[in-house]
C-alpha cells in the first residue's frame, strides 16, 4: 500500500514526468549526439561511456525522486495519520523505498534501448552481454544504495531543496569521496586500497567487469540496510518529540 501511494505521489503532478523525460533526455543527448560523449564515435560496440555517465546521472535523478518521500509528509501532516496505520514505521520506509526502486526501474528500463542500438549497429562480435548485465545490476544496487540515503536525507529535512542537496552530497560522497581520499600521498603501502574498498565506485567497477562477486552484494546491501535503519531511527525520533 505504502510502495503504491509512493508511486502515485510521484506522478501525481507533472513534476515526476519532467524529471523521467529529462533524465532520458540528457542521457540520449550524451550518448548519442554530443560527439564527445557519443557511443557512436568510439568505432566499436561498447556501452563504456553510457555506464561511466550514468552514476553520476543518477547522483541527481535518485535525490529527484526521493526528496519528497518523507519530508512532504512531514510537512503536510500526512506521516502521522500513516503512522495510525497498522504498520510499524520501518514498514513505512520499507514501502517507500520499494516505491522508490520502481520509480528508478521505470526510468532505466528506456536506457536498454541503447544495448540493444549497439549490440544491432555492431558489425562484428557485438556488446559484451556478461559486461553489460553486471553493469546494469552494479547500477541498480547503486541506485538502491542512492535511494536509502535520499529516503534518510529527506527524514533529516522538511524542506524539498534542502533533502535534494543533502541526498546528492552524502551519495557524491560515498561514490567518488574514498576514492579521491586515497589518492592523497600519505595513503601508501595498501593503505590506498582499504581506503578506495568503503566507496562505492570501487564496488560499481568491479560488478562492471561482468563479475558477481559476494563481497560486491554484500557491501551494498549492507549499506542500504545502514541507511534505511538510520531513516527509521530519525523518524521514531522525531515522534518522540512531536
Amino acid at each position: 500500500m505504502i510502495c503504491k501511494k509512493e508511486w502515485q505521489q510521484f506522478f501525481s503532478s507533472v513534476t515526476g514526468y519532467i524529471v523521467l523525460g529529462i533524465f532520458l533526455l540528457i542521457t540520449g543527448l550524451l550518448l548519442f549526439v554530443f560527439p564527445d560523449t557519443s557511443l557512436l564515435n568510439f568505432g566499436y560496440a561498447n556501452l563504456n561511456g553510457f555506464f561511466n555517465l550514468m552514476p553520476w546521472l543518477l547522483l541527481f535523478l535518485v535525490p529527484a525522486i526521493t526528496m519528497r518521500s518523507i519530508s512532504e509528509e512531514m510537512r503536510s501532516g500526512t506521516f502521522e495519520v500513516l503512522q495510525t496505520l497498522p504498520l510499524s514505521s520501518f514498514q513505512i520506509i520499507a514501502g517507500k523505498y520499494f516505491g522508490v526502486l520502481l520509480i528508478i526501474l521505470v526510468a532505466m528500463l528506456p536506457t536498454t534501448i541503447y544495448a540493444f542500438s549497439m549490440q544491432a549497429l555492431s558489425v562484428t562480435g557485438g556488446i559484451d552481454k556478461g559486461a553489460t548485465a553486471g553493469s546494469y545490476l552494479s547500477l541498480f544496487l547503486l541506485s538502491g544504495v542512492y535511494a536509502a540515503i535520499g529516503i534518510y536525507a529527506s527524514s533529516l529535512a522538511k524542506n524539498m531543496i534542502a533533502a535534494f542537496a543533502i541526498g546528492a552530497f552524502i551519495s557524491f560522497a560515498l561514490f567518488a569521496g574514498f576514492d579521491a581520499l586515497s589518492q592523497l600521498p600519505l595513503f601508501t603501502g595498501g593503505a590506498d586500497y582499504y581506503i578506495q574498498v568503503f566507496g562505492i565506485k570501487t564496488h560499481t567497477a568491479s560488478m562492471s567487469r561482468g563479475i558477481i562477486d559476494s563481497r560486491d552484494l554484500v557491501y551494498f546491501i549492507s549499506l542500504t540496510g545502514f541507511f534505511l535503519y538510520l531513516t527509521q531511527t530519525q523518524v521514531n525520533k522525531q515522534h518522540i518529540q512531536q
